[in-house]
């Protein structure tokens, strides 16, 4: 996995924890919002796939088969 990549689903895992410590509308939740999108948008531009980094439920049992 791509440091970019690598980047982009910490950032996401941080954001999701500040967002189900603190809410929505805390700067830091937003702050780590920020940065995540930013992390996976240059991903994303060199070329990696960060859509697939977290698939729907419905198309995790799909890949487990």
């Amino acid at each position: 996995m791509a440091a970019l990549t690598r980047a982009a689903r910490t950032a996401q895992h941080l954001a999701v924890g500040a967002l189900t410590a603190h809410g929505l509308a805390h700067p830091l939740t937003l702050a780590l919002l920020a940065a995540a999108s930013t992390a996976a948008a240059r991903a994303w531009d060199r070329g990696h796939p960060v859509d697939a980094l977290h698939t729907a439920p419905g198309q995790r049992a799909d890949c487990a088969r």
